[in-house]
C-alpha cells in the first residue's frame, strides 16, 4: 500500500490543471522548453501564427481539458441514472412560473379528457355494422315464422321453437282454473298438442306449395304472352345508323401470336441420351439376335413357322379392319380407235417387279422390321409372287407341301448367302483379309463396322487391344489395296472412316501404327540411297500413308509424333527422288498436293515443293533460252530427261481437255499409244499450273515471298512467250502470272531526314509571363482555390489524426492507472487477511501452548 499510493498521487497531481495544485500557481516554464518560431524576414500582408510557444503549458491545458469531458464520458460509459425534468417550460426562461403552472394544468385537463371521451357514446353519432344501426340490431325484430326448407330455409316459426328448443314448456303449460272456465275447453294431452303442431305445419307447406306453383304458372303465362308481342316490338336499326357505329377492331399480330402460342402443342418430355457404351451394347444385342436369326433360317430349323398362323377373332368382330393395298382401277385410254389395254398391264407388271426388288432389298438391310419374328416374311410373299408369276396359267398349281418346301429351301439359301451380322475380332492380318476379300465394296464396309461394333471397348476387357491390332491390318490391308493392279482406290476411300473413328479411340496405338509404316518406307529410300546413290519414288501405299496421316491427325501442330515425320518424309521425296519417268512426274505432283492440305491452316513456307514445282515447269518447256535461275537437285538442266514433259504434236494439243488426273499412272500405268501419253503430260502441267497458284494464294503474305517466286515468274513468262499450249494452259498460265505479281508498296518506308528543317523568322514578340514566387505558377483562380481547400483539408486531417491518436493515448493513460489501482487495493486486502490469518494462528497456537501446559 505504500508503494501505490505515491503513485496515484503522482497521477492525480499531474492530471490537475495548472495552478491548482494545492492552491499554488504553476511556477515558470523552462526556458529550454520554449519554442520560437522566428522568420528569415518579414512579409507585408501575412500573420505570424504561433511565434513562441510554450510546450509545458499547451500540454497541461489539454490535459486539463481532457480530464473535464473525455474522462467524465470515459466514466459515465455504462451509466444510466440521469434525471431529466421532463415538465413543459422548466427550461425555458422566456416563461414566468404562473404561465409555466396555468399551461401545465391545461395540458393535464385536456390528457384527461381524451382518455374519458374514449368511451362517451354521443345521442348525434350513431354507430353502424355492415350497413346496419347497432340500434336496431339490438332490439331483436326479426320474426322467424317458417320451417320450411324452400324458399325461406332457416326461419323457424315461434311454436316450433317454443316445442323443439323449449322443452314444450310453453305448449304442456297447465292453466289456471279461472282461464279453464273462461275457455270452457278441458285441458289437452301432450300427444294432441303434437298432432296439432304437425297439422299445421302441413297445411303452411301445402299453401306455400300452391302460392309457389300458381307464381309458376303466372310466369309460364307472362313469358308466352311476351313471345306474341315481342314480334310487334322488333325494331331494325337504319343502315345510316349501321354505319356510323364503330367497327370491330381487327386483332392486333400481338394478340393473333399470343392466340397461336395458347394454341400450340407443348414439348412432350422426351427419354434421355443414351451413353455410348449403352448404345454399343443395344446394336450388339441386335446384332446378335439378327445372327441368330439369320442361322435359324440357313439350318431350317423354323420351316414349320413360316406357314402364317390366322388371327384370332372374336365374336363381334366385324371384318372392317382392312386397308387396300393399291388401287386397282384403270385409266381408260385409245390408241388408233382401240384402248390400250396391254400397254397398262405392261406397267402394272413392271411396277410389280419394282415393288419385289424393293421388299428384297427391305428384307435384306433390315429384316427386324418385318412382321414376322424371324424377320423373314418377306421372302415367302416374294417366292409366292415369283411362282406366280413364272407359272404358266394353263399349268396346274402344286401342292401346298411343295410349295412350302421348295419356299423353306430358297430360305435356306438366301440366309446362307446373307452377310452375318456378328465377328469376331480378327487376330491376325490373313484372317481379316479373309473376311474382305470376295465382297463387294458395300460389304468390307459393313463388314468393318460390325466388327468395331461386337467389339466394343465397353462390353469387354479385352476388346480394347483387338480393336487397337485392327487398326493395323486395316492399315496394311489398305496398303495391299493400293499395290494391287488396278488399285481399289474407292474401297480406300470408304474405310479411312473406319480408321478415323478407331484413331479417335485409340490415338497412342493409331500413331504409333502410322509412325512404323513411315519409318520403314525412310528405311528403304535410305537403303536405296547408300546402295545405288539414288532412290526411286515410293510405291502408291506410301503416298496413301501419307494423305492418311494428314487425314487422321492435327497437321497445324508446330510440332507432333505423326505429321512432322511425315512433312520430312515428303520433304526427302521431292529433293532425293530423281524424276525420270512420267510416273514419277505423277507421284511426285501428288506428295505436292498432299503437302498444300498439310500447310492449309499453319501457312509455313516449304521451299521443297517450290523447287519441285519450278523443276516440273521448267521440264515441261519447250525451247529453253538463257535461264535467270538454277535447277537444284533432282532436276537437271540437261540430259535425256530435261523435255519429259514436253508435246510437240500439234493434234494432240489440239485434241487435250483438261481433266483430273488419275492415280493409275502412279501405279506404273502405261499409255496405249502416244496420244494419250501427250495428253497426260499436259494434264500434269495443268496440274502444276494449279499448284503454283494455290501456293500463290497460301504464301502472298510472307514479305520475301515474291523474291523467291521470281524463277517461277521467269519460267511462266516463257511458256507465255513459247506458245506451244493449248489455249486453255495459256489462260491458266496468265492467270497464274497475275497471282505471282508483286504489288504495288500501299506506304513508303520511313526514312530519316538528311538534314534539320530551318525555323522560319517569327517578328512577333514571345510574351513571358513574370514569375510570382511563393504561388504555384501556370494555373487559375479556381485551381488556386482547389489547391487551397486541398491543403487545408490535409492540415486539418493531420491535426484531427493527431488529436485522435492523443485522446487514445489519455484513455490508455486513464485505463493502466485504474488497473493499478485495482491491484493496489487488491494487494492491500490480501495483505490485511494474511495478517489476520497469521494473527488467529498465533493466538491459535498461544491457546493450544496453555492447554498443554495444564
Amino acid at each position: 500500500m505504500g508503494k501505490a499510493r505515491p503513485a496515484a498521487a503522482r497521477k492525480r497531481g499531474a492530471e490537475a490543471p495548472a495552478g491548482a495544485q494545492g492552491g499554488r500557481a504553476r511556477p515558470n516554464p523552462n526556458p529550454f522548453e520554449v519554442k520560437v518560431n522566428r522568420q528569415k524576414f518579414p512579409v507585408l500582408g501575412r500573420k505570424a501564427r504561433h511565434a513562441v510557444g510554450q510546450p509545458g503549458v499547451s500540454r497541461a491545458r489539454a490535459v486539463h481539458k481532457r480530464t473535464q469531458t473525455l474522462l467524465k464520458e470515459y466514466k459515465e460509459r455504462d451509466k444510466s441514472n440521469v434525471f431529466t425534468d421532463k415538465r413543459y417550460g422548466e427550461y425555458s426562461s422566456t416563461m414566468s412560473p404562473e404561465e409555466k403552472m396555468m399551461k401545465r394544468f391545461a395540458l393535464e385537463q385536456q390528457r384527461q379528457h381524451e382518455k374519458k371521451s374514449i368511451y362517451n357514446l354521443n345521442e348525434d353519432e350513431e354507430l353502424t355494422h355492415y350497413g346496419q344501426s347497432l340500434a336496431d340490431i339490438e332490439k331483436h325484430n326479426d320474426i322467424v315464422d317458417s320451417d320450411s326448407d324452400t324458399e325461406e330455409r332457416g326461419t323457424l316459426s315461434a311454436e316450433l321453437t317454443a316445442a323443439h328448443f323449449g322443452g314444450g314448456g310453453g305448449l304442456l303449460h297447465k292453466k289456471t282454473p279461472q282461464q279453464q272456465g273462461e275457455e270452457g275447453e278441458k285441458p289437452r294431452s301432450r300427444r294432441e298438442l303434437i298432432e296439432e303442431l304437425i297439422a299445421k305445419s302441413k297445411q303452411e307447406k301445402r299453401e306455400r306449395q300452391a302460392q309457389r306453383e300458381g307464381a309458376l304458372e303466372l310466369t309460364e303465362k307472362l313469358d308466352q304472352d311476351w313471345k306474341e308481342i315481342q314480334t310487334l316490338l322488333a325494331h331494325r336499326t337504319p343502315k345510316s345508323e349501321n354505319k356510323d357505329k364503330k367497327e370491330r377492331p381487327k386483332p392486333d399480330a400481338y394478340d393473333m401470336m399470343v392466340r397461336e402460342l395458347g394454341f400450340e402443342m407443348k414439348a412432350q418430355p422426351s427419354n434421355r441420351m443414351k451413353s455410348e457404351e449403352e448404345l454399343a451394347k443395344e446394336e450388339q444385342e441386335r446384332l446378335q439376335q439378327l445372327e441368330a436369326a439369320r442361322l435359324r433360317r440357313m439350318h431350317g430349323e423354323d420351316e414349320g413357322s413360316q406357314a402364317r398362323k390366322p388371327k384370332h377373332l372374336s365374336a363381334d368382330d366385324l371384318n372392317d379392319g382392312f386397308v387396300l393395298d393399291k388401287d386397282d382401277r384403270r385409266l381408260l385410254s385409245y390408241m388408233d380407235g382401240k384402248m390400250s389395254i396391254e400397254e397398262e398391264q405392261s406397267r402394272e407388271a413392271g411396277d410389280d417387279e419394282s415393288e419385289e426388288e424393293q421388299g428384297e432389298d427391305l428384307s435384306e438391310e433390315d429384316p427386324e422390321n418385318s412382321s414376322d419374328p424371324d424377320g423373314h416374311s418377306d421372302l415367302e410373299s416374294d417366292m409366292g409372287s415369283e411362282e406366280d408369276c413364272g407359272r404358266p396359267s394353263g399349268e396346274p398349281q402344286q401342292a401346298p407341301g411343295e410349295g412350302t418346301t421348295s419356299i423353306g429351301h430358297r430360305a435356306r439359301e438366301a440366309a446362307r448367302n446373307q452377310l452375318p451380322y456378328t465377328f469376331a475380332a480378327p487376330e491376325s492380318y490373313e484372317e481379316l483379309k479373309s473376311l474382305l476379300s470376295g465382297r463387294t465394296r458395300e460389304e468390307q464396309l459393313v463388314v468393318v463396322e460390325r466388327i468395331q461394333t461386337c467389339n466394343h471397348p465397353s462390353l469387354a476387357v479385352g476388346n480394347k487391344a483387338k480393336l487397337e491390332k485392327l487398326f493395323g491390318f486395316l492399315l496394311e490391308y489398305i496398303g495391299d489395296l493400293a499395290t494391287d493392279d488396278p488399285p481399289n482406290l474407292q474401297v480406300i476411300d470408304k474405310l479411312v472412316v473406319q480408321l478415323y473413328n478407331l484413331c479417335q479411340m485409340f490415338p497412342d496405338s493409331a500413331s504409333d501404327s502410322i509412325k512404323f509404316v513411315l519409318r520403314d518406307a525412310m528405311h528403304e529410300m535410305e537403303g536405296a540411297i547408300e546402295a545405288r546413290g539414288r532412290a526411286a519414288f515410293p510405291g502408291l501405299d506410301v503416298l496413301v500413308y501419307l494423305k492418311i496421316a494428314g487425314m487422321l491427325f492435327p497437321t497445324s501442330d508446330l510440332r507432333h509424333p505423326v505429321v512432322t515425320p511425315a512433312l520430312v518424309c515428303m520433304s526427302q521425296l521431292l529433293t532425293k527422288c530423281p524424276v525420270l519417268s512420267l510416273q514419277d512426274v505423277v507421284k511426285g505432283l501428288f506428295v505436292c498436293c498432299v503437302f498444300l492440305d498439310y500447310m492449309s491452316l499453319s501457312r509455313r513456307f516449304i521451299p521443297e515443293l517450290v523447287n519441285f514445282l519450278l523443276g516440273i515447269l521448267y521440264i515441261a518447256l519447250p525451247n529453253k533460252r538463257g535461264r535467270s535461275y538454277t535447277l537444284v537437285h533432282p532436276f537437271r538442266a540437261s540430259g535425256k530427261n530435261s523435255e519429259l514433259l514436253v508435246v510437240s504434236d500439234e493434234e494432240d494439243k489440239a485434241t487435250w481437255q483438261r481433266r483430273g488426273l488419275s492415280l493409275h499412272w502412279a501405279c506404273g500405268l502405261k499409255a496405249q499409244n502416244k496420244t494419250e501419253a501427250n495428253h497426260t503430260r499436259l494434264s500434269c502441267l495443268a496440274v502444276c499450273l494449279a499448284l503454283v497458284k494455290g501456293c500463290a494464294q497460301f504464301y502472298s503474305s510472307l514479305p520475301s515471298f515474291y523474291a523467291i517466286v521470281r524463277p517461277l515468274r521467269a519460267l511462266l513468262m516463257e511458256h507465255l512467250a513459247s506458245r506451244s499450249h493449248p489455249p486453255e494452259l495459256q489462260e491458266l498460265c496468265q492467270s497464274v502470272l497475275a497471282n505471282l505479281e508483286e504489288p504495288e508498296p500501299r506506304c513508303r518506308p520511313l526514312v530519316c531526314a538528311k538534314s534539320k528543317p530551318e525555323p522560319l523568322k517569327l517578328f512577333t514578340p514571345r510574351l513571358v509571363k513574370v514569375l510570382e514566387f511563393g504561388r504555384k505558377q501556370g494555373s487559375s483562380k479556381e485551381e488556386q482555390e482547389r489547391r487551397r481547400l486541398i491543403h487545408k483539408h490535409k492540415r486539418e486531417f493531420k491535426g484531427a489524426v493527431r488529436e485522435i491518436r492523443r485522446d487514445n493515448q489519455f484513455l490508455a493513460r486513464m485505463q493502466l492507472s485504474e488497473i493499478l489501482e485495482r491491484d493496489a487495493e487488491r494487494k492491500r486486502k490480501v495483505k490485511q487477511l494474511f495478517n489476520s490469518l497469521a494473527t488467529q494462528e498465533g493466538e491459535w497456537k498461544a491457546l493450544k501452548r496453555k492447554k498443554f501446559k495444564k
